[in-house]
């Protein structure tokens, strides 16, 4: 078959190529310890929506850096007991999306909180103040400051907040909350599961933000990755830093996070996928050593992955 990356056989034996941090688990230690202090002080607004089985809310909670963040939250009024949640994360510029995109799982009785990513298309807050570069994208933002100064640390800590208001709800069982996106949906989805060991399963689909450095070396950042290669043009185009670069890129990349996760994961690669590499999404896979399951599609790009969807709800109702 065709392939953009390595063959099948390689990209299940590779570990990545981005450097991991030395003081990594340091960093995220003091990163929890910080959003531990932050009182989320979460409202549940009513959205007005009128649904035959849903109560639909907005949801505002406090998080790290004195930013609020907004997430839409959705339950059943068909079903009673505590209920399964799965929290949703939307793909890179995006936002959470239309209320009913949400109801499918609420129709199964799951209750759904979809979250804005800080700074994107929805209504949660970037409350800024970094130095230097802040052009054209997430990734880079908070590169030239204090490495606890990136973006991306900041929203994978959102998720984490969001993960706690939510277990925290008294309609909530807090040992089925589950976590699910695409892109960097997918790498929130697994960034959650990583930092909170009580999400229960978690639904990655060609998971963003991975092994920067084998991102660059591809040429591949053209698309979503972009900022990269605009950081060094516009800021080190010598690449004098080029190592300081990646190694404080490390500590925002899923791969190193992958082995905290305890969910039970369910993962879907498309081997043509331009956009997020195969063998950054490998590296991944790779480095997960709780129990699971991976969907490759050949033939695929990052794009509508046919069928996926199914096996995600079945694999997702089945907890």
């Amino acid at each position: 078959m065709p392939i953009i990356d390595m063959s099948l056989d390689e990209l299940k034996k590779y570990t990545g190529r981005n450097p991991r941090p030395e003081d990594f688990d340091e960093y995220w230690t003091s990163a929890l310890e910080e959003l531990k202090a932050v009182d989320p002080e979460a409202r549940f607004v009513p959205s007005g929506r009128s649904l035959p089985y849903a109560e639909c809310y907005d949801l505002y909670f406090k998080s790290v850096r004195g930013a609020t963040i907004h997430a839409k939250y959705v339950k059943p009024t068909h079903v009673s007991g505590p209920l399964p949640v799965i929290l949703q994360f939307h793909g890179y510029t995006g936002a959470a999306g239309d209320w009913s995109g949400l109801l499918p799982y609420v129709s199964q009785g799951f209750a759904v909180a979809a979250m804005d990513c800080r700074g994107q298309a929805g209504e949660s807050e970037d409350t800024g103040g970094v130095k230097g570069n802040t052009h054209h994208g997430h990734i880079i933002r908070g590169l030239d400051d204090a490495p606890d100064q990136l973006l991306f640390r900041h929203i994978f800590l959102d998720t984490v907040q969001l993960a706690r208001v939510i277990m925290n709800l008294p309609e909530v069982d807090e040992h089925r909350v589950v976590t699910n996106g695409g892109s960097q949906g997918g790498a929130l989805s697994l960034a959650c599961a990583a930092l909170e060991p009580r999400i229960k399963k978690t639904v990655a689909i060609f998971p963003f933000l991975c092994d920067y450095k084998r991102v660059w070396e591809m040429d591949f950042t053209k698309g979503a990755y972009l900022e990269i290669q605009t950081f060094f043009r516009k800021f080190d185009p010598l690449h004098e830093r080029e190592d300081e670069i990646f190694n404080r890129l490390g500590y925002i990349d899923v791969q190193h996070l992958a082995p905290r996760i305890q969910a039970e994961t369910l993962f879907a690669s498309g081997l043509m996928d331009t956009v997020c590499p195969p063998s950054s999404q490998f590296a991944v896979y790779n480095k997960i050593t709780a129990p699971k399951h991976l969907k490759v599609y050949p033939d695929f790009a990052h794009e509508d992955l046919p069928g996926f969807s199914d096996i995600a709800m079945e694999f997702l109702l089945d907890i």
